[in-house]
C-alpha cells in the first residue's frame, strides 16, 4: 500500500514539474513572439518610411525636371529673340553704311544714336533675362 502513495506522490510531482517545464516554456514563447512582433512592427514603419522619402525623392525629381524644362523653353524663346535682334541690327547697320556712303552725315549721326540705344535696350533685357 506505501507503494501506492509513492506512485501518487510522484504522479504528483512529475505533474507539477510538467506543468512548471510547460509554464516557463510557454512563457518563453510568450517573450519571442512579442518580440519578434516588435521587430516586425519596426521593419514595418521602416518600410514605409523609406516608401515616403522615395515618394518624395520622386515628386522633388519630377519638379526639378519640369522647372528644368520650363527654364529651357524660355531660354530658347530668349535665344531665337536674341537672334532676331541681332538680326534687325545686322540690317540697320548695313542701313547706316549705305547711308554714309551717300554721304549724309547727320542721318548718319542719327542711326548711329539709334544703334547705340538699341543695343543698350538689348543689354537691359539681357540682364533682366539672367535675373
Amino acid at each position: 500500500m506505501e507503494w501506492y502513495i509513492y506512485v501518487i506522490i510522484g504522479f504528483c510531482i512529475g505533474l507539477l514539474i510538467g506543468i512548471i517545464a510547460l509554464f516557463v516554456t510557454s512563457s518563453k514563447l510568450k517573450k519571442e513572439i512579442r518580440s519578434l512582433e516588435g521587430l516586425l512592427d519596426s521593419e514595418r514603419l521602416k518600410k514605409e518610411t523609406a516608401q515616403k522619402e522615395n515618394h518624395f525623392l520622386i515628386q522633388s525629381a519630377d519638379a526639378a525636371l519640369i522647372t528644368t524644362k520650363e527654364k529651357l523653353q524660355k531660354t530658347l524663346f530668349l535665344n531665337k529673340q536674341m537672334d532676331s535682334d541681332i538680326l534687325l541690327l545686322q540690317k540697320s547697320n548695313e542701313e547706316t553704311e549705305a547711308l554714309l556712303a551717300k554721304g549724309e552725315p547727320a542721318l548718319h549721326d542719327l542711326k548711329l544714336k539709334l544703334i547705340e540705344a538699341q543695343n543698350m535696350i538689348s543689354r537691359y533685357k539681357a540682364q533682366l533675362g539672367e535675373k
